[in-house]
């Protein structure tokens, strides 16, 4: 049976550190071995294609647009209104041997056919394959400094235990994330990777509240080992914690279930990182650094004492 805490009981969540270590470890060690399998579903800001942009005379509809471009041998092609419901864009994936002006040429060609005589296009771009693999190049690279920003930024704002479980916790969210869009082979474009960030951002602003409470708990609180002000720290702020990621997904779940294809990728990332690091805050950082040896003599600054401070003063 579930008991509502009162005030002063503490949730013994490093009872389970253990056990949640071992899953998560797991659970990251599943994810790579599914990435260097599988591999990403890359969409074609990474993988380049054709970029149309055409106007209609009537309101036109997407969904009708995308039927008419994939019965013409465009399947998955990406469309969206930009500026106005008349105004259309559509990004489709290279097509081998065949140049983007004459792809250009048949897609108008089959929405002239199927849903407007009075399509006009207003513009066409190609984007190649190396620009591509430039924007997955630099989108790995940008974790990768921002990790090691972070690791920097907790170090000296905490101590290096409490950086390495915020830096673990965090590619730990990231690693998770990949791996469920790599598993479902769920298309992973720009708008993605920004999301992947964003989970960066989020899950570490959630183990900075954390480690907050756990440094003003290890000067406050006199009794306890580790354990003991790791589990106050988490209970105290775990009404912030479930209110602030609470609230977060029903935004996303709006999104995800409202927002239209274009977003589709962007809230699921959202979801699955911000639920993982809600969890790993606790189990990956909190743990990790507890496992570390964290103790009340690292979260206590060290008086420096002045030159001449024992000396008698001068009357």
């Amino acid at each position: 049976m579930f008991q509502i805490l009162k005030p002063g009981d503490t949730i013994r969540f490093m009872k389970y550190a253990k056990p949640a270590s071992f899953l998560s470890l797991f659970l990251v060690i599943l994810a790579i071995g599914i990435i260097a399998v599988k591999g990403f579903n890359w969409g074609l800001d990474f993988t380049g294609g054709t970029l149309i942009e055409v106007g209609f005379e009537q309101p036109a509809d997407l969904d009708q647009v995308r039927d008419v471009l994939t019965d013409n041998g465009f399947p998955g092609a990406i469309v969206q209104h930009f500026g106005s419901t008349k105004e259309v864009m559509a990004r489709v994936a290279p097509l081998e041997g065949v140049k983007g002006e004459v792809i250009g040429q048949q897609i108008l060609t089959a929405l002239k056919t199927n849903i407007d005589q009075g399509v006009e296009m207003r513009r066409i771009e190609f984007v190649g394959p190396n620009v591509g693999a430039e924007l997955a190049e630099n989108g790995g690279l940008a974790i990768i400094v921002a990790l090691a920003c972070i690791l920097l930024y907790v170090s000296m704002r905490f101590e290096w235990r409490l950086a390495l479980g915020s830096v673990a916790a965090l590619g730990h969210d990231v690693i998770l994330t990949l791996g469920v869009f790599s598993l479902f082979q769920l298309e992973f474009d720009l708008t993605v990777l920004a999301a992947v960030l964003a989970v960066v951002g989020y899950s570490l602003n959630d183990t900075i509240v954390v480690f907050d409470r756990i440094r003003e708990n290890f000067r406050r609180v006199r009794k306890g080992g580790p354990k003991e002000i790791v589990d106050i720290s988490l209970t105290q702020t775990l009404s912030r914690t479930l209110i602030t990621s609470g609230t977060t997904l029903f935004v996303l779940i709006a999104l995800f279930l409202k927002g239209g294809a274009m977003i589709h990728g962007f809230a699921t990332a959202l979801l699955v990182g911000i639920f993982v690091g809600t969890y790993s805050s606790v189990y990956v950082a909190s743990a990790l650094a507890v496992a570390l040896g964290i103790s009340r003599e690292h979260m206590i600054p060290v008086e420096i004492e002045k030159e001449g401070a024992d000396q008698e003063p001068v009357v």
